[in-house]
C-alpha cells in the first residue's frame, strides 16, 4: 500500500491512480439509488461530509454531469468475485468522481469508510481524495467485539458510539454480555422480575441499569445501519447470581440470593433438578431470540466451577434446545465443546490454558470456532503493569500483541475452514465510563480488526503502525479517549 494511504484494515488490493485525485469542496454531488437503505447511507455520507468540513452535499438521484461527484452504486459484479457478495466492494477515485460499487449496502458502507480514511488536505485546506483503485473483501465472516454491560452498565448512547467505531473498522458483530452475577441488563417480557430486582446493581455499588425492549430495538437498528449483527448473550448455567437474586425458585432453598457486587467468578449456578430451571431457560431464551433479528444467540457456558459434567451438560442442553427451537444458531464459550451441539454451532475460544482438544473434536462434527484468545483479544487486559485500569490474568496486551497473530494457527489440528472468525472482548469489572472503555479499545481494536479482515500476506506490523498513527485525528475529531501506545509514532 502506498505510504500516503492510512486505510485500516488494509484492503485486499489497492493501486494508486493517475492524476491529482478528487477535490471535495462545496457543491459536491452525492449520487445514490432509490433503495431506502441506499438513501439512508447517502444521508450518513452527507452528514459525515459536513462534519469533516467539506460543506453541504447535494443529494442526487441522477447524474447531472457535474464534476466532483461521489457515487454509491449497487452492482452485483463489484468487488473480488471470490468473496461473499454481502461485504465485498470496489472503490475508484479519479479527478471527476469517487465511485463506490458493491453488491449490497453493507459493502457500499465499507467503501465509504475506506474513502473517508483516504481523505487528505492540500496546503490551501481543500479536502481531497487521492486517485486510487481498491478491490476489497474480508478474510473472515465474523469480525466481532464482545462488550460486557453486566459488570458495569453502559447506556444506549455509549453502545452506539462503540458501534460507530466498529463500523469504521469494518467489524460486523456486536456480542452483548447481558447477564452476569452483578446485574441483569435486558427486559425479558416473560420474566419481568429480572430487571425489577436485578438491574439496579453493578460492581462495587456502581449505577445499574437495563435496556428496555425499545432500547434494545434501537441498538439493533443502529447496528444494522453500520453492517453489524447483534448477538445477545445470556450466560448460563454459571454467572447467574442476578437470576437467582430475582427468582428464589431457581435456588435449592427456594430463597433468592443476595445481590452481588464483587468481581469473583464461578460461585453461582443453576440446578438441573429444579423444575423451575427448565421453565426459566425456555422462557428467557425464547424471548431473547424473538427480540433478536440476527441468526445467533449466545448461551454462555463458561466458568461453572464445581458443577458435575453430567449436570453441566444437561443445563447447557436445555438452553441449546431452547435457542434451536426459537430458530437461532447456538453460540457458546469453549467449555461447552464437550456437550453435543447442533452442527453449525459456534464455540468461542478464550482460554489458551485448556480445552484445545475438545474444540478440535467439536469441529470434526460440524461446530465452528470463533477466536477470542485472552492473551491477544481481551482488551480489558492492562497495556502494561503501570496502567491504572484493567486485569492481568492473561498478561499485558500492548498494541503489537493484539496485532501479531494468526487466528488459524492457534489450535493445533483445527482445520482452517473451521475458524469462523475473530472477536475481541472487553470485560468491565474495572471500567465505569465510556471514556475508560474507549481508552482500552483504542488503538488495540484496530489491530484486531486488521487481523480479522486482512490475510497475513497482505498485512504487516511496520505498515500497520504507520497507518494507524494517522487515525488519532479521527479519534480526536469524534472526541473519544484513546491510549498513545509507545509502539507507534503518533
Amino acid at each position: 500500500m502506498p505510504d500516503s494511504l492510512s486505510i485500516v484494515p488494509a484492503p485486499r488490493y489497492v493501486e494508486p491512480g493517475d492524476g491529482p485525485g478528487l477535490g471535495l469542496g462545496a457543491g459536491v454531488g452525492l449520487l445514490v439509488g432509490p433503495d431506502p437503505a441506499e438513501i439512508a447511507l447517502g444521508v450518513y455520507v452527507a452528514r459525515l461530509a459536513e462534519r469533516i468540513g467539506i460543506g453541504p452535499v447535494d443529494m442526487l438521484s441522477a447524474d447531472d454531469g457535474r464534476d466532483h461527484l461521489i457515487e454509491l452504486r449497487l452492482d452485483p459484479a463489484a468487488g473480488p468475485v471470490d468473496a461473499d457478495p454481502a461485504e465485498r466492494y470496489s472503490l475508484v477515485v479519479d479527478h471527476r468522481r469517487a465511485l463506490v460499487r458493491a453488491p449490497a449496502v453493507t459493502g457500499l458502507y465499507y467503501g465509504v469508510v475506506t474513502l473517508r480514511q483516504t481523505l487528505c488536505s492540500d496546503p490551501s485546506g481543500l479536502v481531497y481524495a487521492p486517485a486510487l483503485r481498491v478491490e476489497d473483501a474480508p478474510r473472515f465472516a465474523w469480525r466481532g467485539l464482545s462488550v460486557d454491560v453486566a459488570r458495569h452498565f453502559f447506556p444506549v448512547e455509549d453502545i452506539e458510539l462503540v458501534m460507530s467505531l466498529m463500523g469504521y473498522y469494518k467489524l460486523n458483530v456486536l456480542h452483548l454480555h447481558l447477564s452476569d452475577d452483578q446485574g441483569w441488563r435486558l427486559d425479558v417480557p416473560s420474566r419481568p422480575g429480572l430487571v425489577e430486582r436485578s438491574a439496579g446493581s453493578a460492581v462495587h455499588g456502581a449505577r445499574g441499569g437495563y435496556y428496555t425492549s425499545d432500547e434494545y430495538r434501537r441498538i439493533v437498528a443502529f447496528a444494522a445501519s453500520r453492517g453489524i449483527t447483534v448477538v445477545p448473550e445470556i450466560d448460563v448455567p454459571g454467572h447467574v447470581n442476578a437470576a437467582l437474586h430475582a427468582y428464589g425458585e431457581l435456588t435449592p432453598s427456594g430463597e433468592p440470593t443476595d445481590a452481588y457486587t464483587g468481581i469473583e467468578v464461578g460461585f453461582s449456578r443453576l440446578s438441573a433438578g429444579l423444575p423451575a430451571t427448565r421453565r426459566f431457560l425456555q422462557d428467557v431464551f425464547t424471548d431473547v431470540a424473538a427480540m433478536t433479528p440476527g441468526p445467533y444467540v449466545h448461551l454462555g457456558g463458561d466458568e461453572v466451577l464445581g458443577l458435575e459434567p453430567d449436570e453441566y451438560a444437561a443445563l447447557v442442553g436445555i438452553a441449546h434446545d431452547a435457542v434451536r427451537d426459537a430458530g437461532k444458531v447456538v453460540v457458546a464459550w469453549q467449555e461447552a465443546a464437550g456437550v453435543p451441539l447442533a452442527p453449525g454451532s459456534v464455540l468461542q475460544y478464550w482460554d489458551p490454558r485448556t480445552g484445545q482438544a475438545e474444540l478440535v473434536a467439536a469441529a470434526a462434527v460440524g461446530c465452528r470456532v470463533l477466536m477470542s484468545p485472552g492473551t491477544r483479544a481481551y482488551l480489558d487486559m492492562k497495556y502494561d503493569a503501570a496502567f491504572p485500569r484493567g486485569l492481568e490474568w492473561a498478561g499485558h496486551i500492548e498494541l503489537r500483541d493484539a496485532y501479531d497473530w494468526d487466528p488459524t494457527l492457534l489450535i493445533p489440528g483445527l482445520p482452517m475452514e473451521s475458524v469462523i472468525g475473530v472477536e475481541a472482548a472487553i470485560w468491565t469489572e474495572t471500567l465505569t465510563t465510556v471514556d475508560e472503555l474507549t481508552e482500552m479499545l483504542l488503538p488495540r481494536l484496530t489491530a484486531i480488526a486488521e487481523v480479522a479482515w486482512t490475510a497475513p500476506g497482505r498485512r504487516g506490523w511496520d505498515s500497520y503502525r504507520r497507518r494507524v498513527a494517522a487515525h488519532r485525528d479521527y479519534w480526536d475529531l469524534i472526541g473519544v479517549r484513546w491510549h498513545p501506545s509507545p509502539h507507534v509514532d503518533w
